[in-house]
Protein backbone atom coordinates (compact mmCIF):
# COMPACT_ATOMS: atom_id res chain seq x y z
CA UNK A 1 0.00 0.00 0.00
CA UNK A 2 1.49 3.31 -1.10
CA UNK A 3 2.15 6.04 1.49
CA UNK A 4 -0.48 8.75 1.45
CA UNK A 5 0.53 12.21 0.12
CA UNK A 6 -0.97 13.98 3.17
CA UNK A 7 -1.17 13.64 6.95
CA UNK A 8 -4.37 11.77 7.79
CA UNK A 9 -4.28 12.85 11.43
CA UNK A 10 -3.96 16.53 10.52
CA UNK A 11 -6.84 16.29 8.02
CA UNK A 12 -9.09 14.59 10.56
CA UNK A 13 -8.22 17.07 13.30
CA UNK A 14 -8.91 20.08 11.08
CA UNK A 15 -12.25 18.69 9.87
CA UNK A 16 -13.53 17.92 13.35
CA UNK A 17 -12.22 21.17 14.82
CA UNK A 18 -14.42 22.87 12.25
CA UNK A 19 -17.26 20.49 13.12
CA UNK A 20 -17.08 21.61 16.75
CA UNK A 21 -17.76 25.18 15.66
CA UNK A 22 -20.23 24.69 12.81
CA UNK A 23 -22.52 21.70 12.26
CA UNK A 24 -21.36 19.42 9.43
CA UNK A 25 -24.38 17.32 8.36
CA UNK A 26 -22.26 15.28 5.91
CA UNK A 27 -20.40 13.67 8.84
CA UNK A 28 -23.58 12.10 10.25
CA UNK A 29 -24.97 8.72 9.34
CA UNK A 30 -28.63 8.92 10.45
CA UNK A 31 -29.09 6.98 13.69
CA UNK A 32 -32.00 6.68 16.12
CA UNK A 33 -31.11 7.26 19.76
CA UNK A 34 -33.37 6.75 22.77
CA UNK A 35 -35.35 9.97 23.12
CA UNK A 36 -35.50 9.65 26.89
CA UNK A 37 -31.71 9.90 27.16
CA UNK A 38 -31.47 12.68 24.57
CA UNK A 39 -34.00 14.81 26.42
CA UNK A 40 -31.41 15.88 29.01
CA UNK A 41 -28.57 16.52 26.57
CA UNK A 42 -28.01 20.11 25.34
CA UNK A 43 -28.99 20.77 21.73
CA UNK A 44 -25.49 21.96 20.78
CA UNK A 45 -23.96 18.63 21.77
CA UNK A 46 -26.58 16.70 19.84
CA UNK A 47 -26.06 18.83 16.73
CA UNK A 48 -22.24 18.66 16.74
CA UNK A 49 -21.70 15.02 17.65
CA UNK A 50 -21.15 12.79 14.62
CA UNK A 51 -21.68 9.05 14.49
CA UNK A 52 -23.09 6.04 12.65
CA UNK A 53 -24.61 3.87 15.39
CA UNK A 54 -25.51 3.66 19.04
CA UNK A 55 -23.13 1.45 21.04
CA UNK A 56 -24.54 2.86 24.28
CA UNK A 57 -27.55 0.55 24.05
CA UNK A 58 -25.29 -2.40 24.95
CA UNK A 59 -24.08 -0.95 28.26
CA UNK A 60 -25.46 -1.66 31.74
CA UNK A 61 -25.87 0.08 35.07
CA UNK A 62 -22.78 0.31 37.26
CA UNK A 63 -20.21 -0.32 34.53
CA UNK A 64 -17.05 1.65 33.77
CA UNK A 65 -17.15 2.61 30.09
CA UNK A 66 -14.54 4.16 27.80
CA UNK A 67 -15.69 6.05 24.70
CA UNK A 68 -13.02 6.32 22.01
CA UNK A 69 -13.19 9.56 20.04
CA UNK A 70 -15.80 11.05 22.33
CA UNK A 71 -16.19 14.27 20.32
CA UNK A 72 -18.90 16.60 21.60
CA UNK A 73 -19.83 14.04 24.25
CA UNK A 74 -23.30 12.85 23.22
CA UNK A 75 -22.57 9.15 23.68
CA UNK A 76 -20.78 9.87 26.97
CA UNK A 77 -23.77 11.75 28.34
CA UNK A 78 -26.12 8.97 27.24
CA UNK A 79 -23.81 6.46 28.93
CA UNK A 80 -23.72 8.62 32.05
CA UNK A 81 -27.44 8.10 32.43
CA UNK A 82 -27.28 4.39 31.64
CA UNK A 83 -24.48 3.43 34.05
CA UNK A 84 -25.87 5.64 36.81
CA UNK A 85 -24.18 7.09 39.85
CA UNK A 86 -22.35 3.83 40.58
CA UNK A 87 -20.82 3.71 37.09
CA UNK A 88 -18.14 5.77 35.41
CA UNK A 89 -17.72 7.15 31.89
CA UNK A 90 -14.41 8.17 30.31
CA UNK A 91 -14.28 9.97 26.98
CA UNK A 92 -10.99 10.21 25.06
CA UNK A 93 -10.35 12.65 22.23
CA UNK A 94 -7.36 14.64 20.96
CA UNK A 95 -9.37 17.54 19.55
CA UNK A 96 -9.22 20.52 21.91
CA UNK A 97 -12.29 22.13 20.33
CA UNK A 98 -14.41 19.03 20.90
CA UNK A 99 -13.06 18.51 24.41
CA UNK A 100 -13.90 22.10 25.29
CA UNK A 101 -17.43 21.69 23.95
CA UNK A 102 -18.02 18.43 25.84
CA UNK A 103 -16.57 19.75 29.10
CA UNK A 104 -18.53 23.00 28.96
CA UNK A 105 -21.76 21.17 29.69
CA UNK A 106 -20.50 18.93 32.53
CA UNK A 107 -21.83 21.16 35.37
CA UNK A 108 -25.24 21.41 33.67
CA UNK A 109 -25.45 17.65 33.14
CA UNK A 110 -24.31 16.91 36.70
CA UNK A 111 -27.00 19.20 38.06
CA UNK A 112 -29.68 17.56 35.93
CA UNK A 113 -28.63 14.03 36.92
CA UNK A 114 -27.69 14.65 40.53
CA UNK A 115 -24.27 13.09 40.07
CA UNK A 116 -21.10 13.65 38.01
CA UNK A 117 -19.64 10.42 36.63
CA UNK A 118 -18.07 11.65 33.35
CA UNK A 119 -14.46 12.64 32.63
CA UNK A 120 -13.15 13.84 29.28
CA UNK A 121 -9.46 13.07 28.69
CA UNK A 122 -7.07 14.26 26.00
CA UNK A 123 -5.32 11.45 24.18
CA UNK A 124 -5.09 9.52 20.94
CA UNK A 125 -7.24 6.44 20.76
CA UNK A 126 -4.40 4.37 19.29
CA UNK A 127 -2.21 5.28 22.30
CA UNK A 128 -4.37 5.12 25.41
CA UNK A 129 -1.35 5.09 27.69
CA UNK A 130 -0.26 8.66 26.91
CA UNK A 131 -2.06 11.50 28.65
CA UNK A 132 -1.60 14.56 26.43
CA UNK A 133 -2.61 16.94 29.25
CA UNK A 134 -0.60 15.33 32.04
CA UNK A 135 2.69 13.96 30.65
CA UNK A 136 3.99 11.05 32.68
CA UNK A 137 0.54 9.97 33.86
CA UNK A 138 -1.11 6.90 32.38
CA UNK A 139 -4.26 7.93 30.55
CA UNK A 140 -6.10 4.58 30.76
CA UNK A 141 -4.47 1.85 32.90
CA UNK A 142 -4.37 -1.82 31.95
CA UNK A 143 -7.54 -3.84 32.59
CA UNK A 144 -9.44 -0.88 34.04
CA UNK A 145 -12.72 -0.67 32.08
CA UNK A 146 -15.69 -2.98 31.60
CA UNK A 147 -16.70 -1.77 28.15
CA UNK A 148 -14.99 0.13 25.33
CA UNK A 149 -17.35 1.83 22.90
CA UNK A 150 -16.75 3.96 19.83
CA UNK A 151 -19.06 5.59 17.31
CA UNK A 152 -17.66 5.99 13.78
CA UNK A 153 -14.11 6.87 14.84
CA UNK A 154 -11.82 3.86 14.31
CA UNK A 155 -11.86 4.46 10.54
CA UNK A 156 -10.24 7.87 11.10
CA UNK A 157 -7.01 6.42 12.50
CA UNK A 158 -3.97 6.27 10.21
CA UNK A 159 -3.55 2.89 8.46
CA UNK A 160 -0.18 2.27 10.12
CA UNK A 161 -1.71 2.77 13.61
CA UNK A 162 -4.79 0.56 13.31
CA UNK A 163 -3.25 -2.67 14.59
CA UNK A 164 -1.99 -0.83 17.68
CA UNK A 165 -5.47 0.69 18.13
CA UNK A 166 -7.06 -2.75 18.52
CA UNK A 167 -4.31 -3.90 20.85
CA UNK A 168 -4.96 -0.85 23.03
CA UNK A 169 -8.66 -1.68 23.22
CA UNK A 170 -7.75 -5.19 24.42
CA UNK A 171 -5.20 -3.82 26.91
CA UNK A 172 -7.53 -1.47 28.77
CA UNK A 173 -10.40 -3.95 29.11
CA UNK A 174 -10.82 -6.01 32.24
CA UNK A 175 -10.86 -9.81 31.86
CA UNK A 176 -14.40 -10.61 30.75
CA UNK A 177 -14.82 -7.10 29.36
CA UNK A 178 -16.10 -6.27 25.90
CA UNK A 179 -15.78 -3.79 23.07
CA UNK A 180 -18.88 -2.54 21.26
CA UNK A 181 -17.87 -0.57 18.20
CA UNK A 182 -20.04 1.16 15.60
CA UNK A 183 -18.12 2.06 12.46
CA UNK A 184 -18.28 2.35 8.70
CA UNK A 185 -17.38 -0.74 6.69
CA UNK A 186 -17.27 -1.52 2.98
CA UNK A 187 -17.84 -4.68 0.95
CA UNK A 188 -14.82 -4.17 -1.28
CA UNK A 189 -11.57 -2.29 -0.71
CA UNK A 190 -11.61 1.50 -1.23
CA UNK A 191 -10.09 2.46 -4.58
CA UNK A 192 -6.79 4.34 -4.90
CA UNK A 193 -8.79 7.44 -5.84
CA UNK A 194 -10.77 7.20 -2.59
CA UNK A 195 -7.66 6.61 -0.48
CA UNK A 196 -5.93 9.60 -2.09
CA UNK A 197 -8.71 12.05 -1.18
CA UNK A 198 -8.11 13.81 2.17
CA UNK A 199 -11.74 14.91 2.40
CA UNK A 200 -12.88 11.29 2.14
CA UNK A 201 -10.46 10.36 4.92
CA UNK A 202 -11.87 12.96 7.30
CA UNK A 203 -15.37 12.08 6.08
CA UNK A 204 -15.20 8.48 7.39
CA UNK A 205 -14.94 6.93 3.92
CA UNK A 206 -11.32 6.39 2.84
CA UNK A 207 -10.30 4.72 6.10
CA UNK A 208 -13.29 2.39 6.30
CA UNK A 209 -12.56 -1.26 7.00
CA UNK A 210 -13.67 -4.06 4.76
CA UNK A 211 -16.19 -5.89 6.93
CA UNK A 212 -14.17 -9.08 7.29
CA UNK A 213 -11.00 -7.10 8.11
CA UNK A 214 -12.88 -5.15 10.80
CA UNK A 215 -13.90 -8.36 12.55
CA UNK A 216 -10.50 -9.96 11.96
CA UNK A 217 -8.69 -7.05 13.60
CA UNK A 218 -10.31 -7.94 16.92
CA UNK A 219 -9.21 -11.57 16.63
CA UNK A 220 -5.65 -10.54 15.78
CA UNK A 221 -5.57 -8.30 18.87
CA UNK A 222 -6.47 -11.21 21.16
CA UNK A 223 -10.26 -11.09 21.40
CA UNK A 224 -11.79 -14.55 21.54
CA UNK A 225 -15.37 -13.96 20.51
CA UNK A 226 -16.53 -11.47 17.87
CA UNK A 227 -20.07 -11.01 16.60
CA UNK A 228 -22.03 -8.57 14.45
CA UNK A 229 -24.76 -6.85 16.46
CA UNK A 230 -26.12 -4.71 13.66
CA UNK A 231 -25.39 -4.33 9.96
CA UNK A 232 -27.40 -1.85 7.97
CA UNK A 233 -28.49 -3.10 4.61
CA UNK A 234 -29.10 0.38 3.24
CA UNK A 235 -25.79 1.97 2.17
CA UNK A 236 -24.70 5.19 3.79
CA UNK A 237 -22.74 6.23 0.70
CA UNK A 238 -21.55 4.73 -2.57
CA UNK A 239 -18.28 6.20 -3.86
CA UNK A 240 -16.49 4.96 -7.00
CA UNK A 241 -18.78 1.95 -6.94
CA UNK A 242 -17.73 0.99 -3.41
CA UNK A 243 -20.61 0.57 -0.95
CA UNK A 244 -20.16 1.99 2.55
CA UNK A 245 -22.52 1.14 5.39
CA UNK A 246 -22.75 1.21 9.18
CA UNK A 247 -21.98 -1.89 11.23
CA UNK A 248 -21.83 -2.47 14.98
CA UNK A 249 -19.73 -5.33 16.34
CA UNK A 250 -19.04 -6.78 19.76
CA UNK A 251 -15.75 -8.41 20.80
CA UNK A 252 -15.20 -10.17 24.13
CA UNK A 253 -11.98 -10.38 26.09
CA UNK A 254 -11.70 -13.83 27.72
CA UNK A 255 -15.39 -14.72 27.14
CA UNK A 256 -14.98 -17.96 29.13
CA UNK A 257 -15.04 -15.75 32.22
CA UNK A 258 -18.28 -14.18 33.39
CA UNK A 259 -19.86 -12.58 30.35
CA UNK A 260 -21.85 -9.43 30.95
CA UNK A 261 -25.31 -9.43 29.44
CA UNK A 262 -25.78 -6.50 27.07
CA UNK A 263 -29.57 -6.46 26.87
Amino acid sequence: MKPLPFDVEAEVLARYQAGAKTVEPSLCCPTAYDADYLALIPAEIQAKDYGCGDPSRYVQSGETVLDLGSGAGKICYILSQKVGAQGQVLGVDFNDEMLSLARRYQPEMAEKLGYDNVRFLKGKIQDLATNLEAPGEILIPDASVDVVVSNCVLNLVRPEDKAQLFREIWRVLKPGGRAVIADIVCDTAPTDAIRSDPELWSGCIAGAFQAEDFLGAFIQAGFERVEILERREEPWRIVDGVVFRSMTARADKNPALKRACCG
